[in-house]
């Protein structure tokens, strides 16, 4: 049997987020940036850009995607995967959303 360990631990509120936005967290080394979109679904990157580790935080939100603010890259939420013609991919990290407050599942980020 295989066991997969999750360890959710409580980020923020929802609403600290704002939509089509983000924020930041650090895990050590790991610097996360903490995404929401316009029907607050939440997702979870790897805060630098795979082109010229750009800031994705502070990037534009739009349609499952973010932009990133140096050299227009954009980045898939979802999956973490470069759009279009460009090649790369940034980690994901598990997010939920439980009674209103943003999980990070942590397990992943030190594992």
């Amino acid at each position: 049997m295989n066991a997969q360990t999750q360890n959710w631990v409580d980020l923020c509120e929802l609403t600290a987020i704002p939509q089509r936005g983000a924020r930041c967290v650090e895990a050590g080394e790991n610097k996360i940036a903490v995404f929401r979109t316009a029907d607050d679904n939440i997702f979870a990157l790897e805060d630098k850009c795979p082109h010229k580790d750009g800031p994705l935080s502070q990037g534009i939100v739009h349609d499952g995607c973010v932009t990133c603010p140096l050299h227009n890259w954009v980045i898939s939420l979802e999956t973490g995967q470069a759009q279009g013609a460009d090649e790369g991919e940034v980690q994901t990290y598990p997010i939920r959303i439980e009674n209103g407050n943003v999980q990070i599942d942590i397990a992943k980020i030190m594992g």
